[in-house]
């Protein structure tokens, strides 16, 4: 008997991967967690019957010859009930898996790549082995594909997501259907707990990043809380922010993180502390803890962690072209001119008192002002950043206070100067080789 199963709170890409394993392997049986994604639980109620789905304590392990590991790699994300095959010495075990972090299931083959989605990987398969698709199960792969990339908007979404896609739509995937699949799953017990957690919100800054932790103690089990993290995250308007939900009646912690910078990666985070996820998503199981320390060990993982690969001193312009308070504003306006720059530092005395920028003219009325000191028109309000921080901070630094340029900072000395320009280089991937 061939059994192909997946991770426990199966997700759409999981589910698309499970259906799309029985395309290939028509003999094995799909295997489904008894614990699903809540938006998955709502499809299976009215598509169940057509997947012809079955739980594992429905399958008599010991007739498994060869059981195939989709959207997974570690025994600990399998359901409870399949961790006996873990003993089997004569299983023989395949694994298709976008996930390149922990890996602990032993196979004889496996399919594992850096993909935006799993079910990107065996759409390749199904493609070279010329498999036909009915539009529902289609719209089922698409529905996977656009949930692990978020609508191919994530920046783990590689070309051949986007490549998968347009094959899933011309095998007529209803992106109608796809809509209101993906819609999250927001009610009554989630708005409590968003609530709750706005009221006690707390800030703190770890190495110059914006975080927020809130403990919120529930009982029983409530879906789609990674919705309220990613809720929550943006009304405070915070770097990253990790949700601890303390599950009093079952004496454990639910850890969820997002990030929207690439100085805290969230799935790194969350494998330390024995779960799992991507730079900007995760989440981890932790029994008979206490939420407090769970709290302390992320800031700690946090506070330690590693230096972004690509720093501001690889991107800023140096050495940096300043004026003086008193230079003259037609003085700056010729200088600006000449050098093709939008904006400079002020300095006197070795000390940033102001930037003034091409935009800082507009203040200026009549030629005869053009006559007065700089320092009657520069924005005195500097926002700088140091050099050992990743050109995402400064992104994020820009956008939140609307300025086009930054100066970098080293020793307490101006290093250098970054930016928008220098941001799009990053932003575009047009580095130098």
């Amino acid at each position: 008997m061939r059994i192909v199963t997946t991770h426990k709170n199966t997700d759409f890409d999981a589910l698309a991967s499970v259906i799309a394993a029985t395309i290939i392997y028509p003999d094995a049986i799909p295997v489904l967690p008894a614990i699903v994604n809540p938006n998955v639980k709502a499809f299976l109620s009215l598509h169940k019957d057509i997947f012809n789905l079955y739980a594992p304590n429905e399958i008599d392990l010991d007739k498994v010859k060869t059981l195939i590991v989709v959207d997974a790699n570690n025994w600990s994300r399998l359901d409870q009930k399949i961790q006996p095959l873990r003993q089997r010495d004569d299983l023989e075990i395949l694994i298709w898996d976008h996930h390149m972090k922990n890996m602990d299931i032993s196979s004889s083959w496996m399919c594992r790549e850096e993909m935006g989605a799993n079910i990107t990987l065996m759409i390749r398969r199904l493609k070279a082995e010329n498999k036909s698709l009915t539009p529902m199960q289609a719209t089922l792969f698409l529905t996977g594909l656009y949930e692990d990339t978020g609508n191919l908007t994530f920046s783990s979404s590689k070309a051949e997501d986007a490549s998968a896609a347009a094959y899933l739509l011309r095998n007529r995937a209803d992106l109608k259907i796809l809509g209101s699949l993906l819609r999250p799953v927001y009610g009554e017990r989630q708005k409590q707990i968003l609530f709750e957690m706005l009221k006690t919100e707390k800030r703190t800054k770890l190495n110059g990043y914006r975080v927020s932790f809130n403990a919120v103690s529930i009982t029983g089990h409530v879906g789609n809380l990674s919705l309220v993290v990613q809720m929550y995250k943006e009304i405070l308007n915070v770097d990253a922010a990790f949700g601890i939900f303390d599950i009093t009646d079952k004496d454990k912690c639910c850890i969820i993180g997002r990030s929207d910078t690439d100085g805290i990666n969230i799935g790194a985070i969350m494998r330390q502390l024995g779960g799992g996820g991507h730079p900007g998503a995760g989440s981890a199981m932790l029994r008979h803890v206490m939420v407090e320390d769970i709290q302390k060990r992320i800031i700690h993982i946090i506070e330690k962690g590693q230096k972004p690969s690509l720093l501001i001193s690889d991107l800023m312009t140096c050495p940096v072209f300043s004026v003086t308070s008193d230079t003259p504003m037609e003085t700056v306006a010729f200088m600006l001119r000449e050098k093709g720059c939008t904006g400079v530092p002020v300095i006197n005395d070795g000390r940033i008192v102001g930037i003034i920028s091409r935009r800082d003219f507009r203040k200026v009325r009549k030629d005869s002002q053009l006559k007065a000191p700089v320092r009657a028109y520069m924005s005195t309000n500097v926002i700088k950043i140091e050099a050992d921080k990743s050109p995402m901070q400064a992104v994020n630094l820009m956008v939140r206070h609307d300025i086009g340029r930054l100066p970098v900072i080293s020793d307490g000395k101006l290093a250098g100067i970054i930016t928008r320009s220098d941001a799009m280089v990053f932003f575009y991937d047009m580095l130098p080789d």
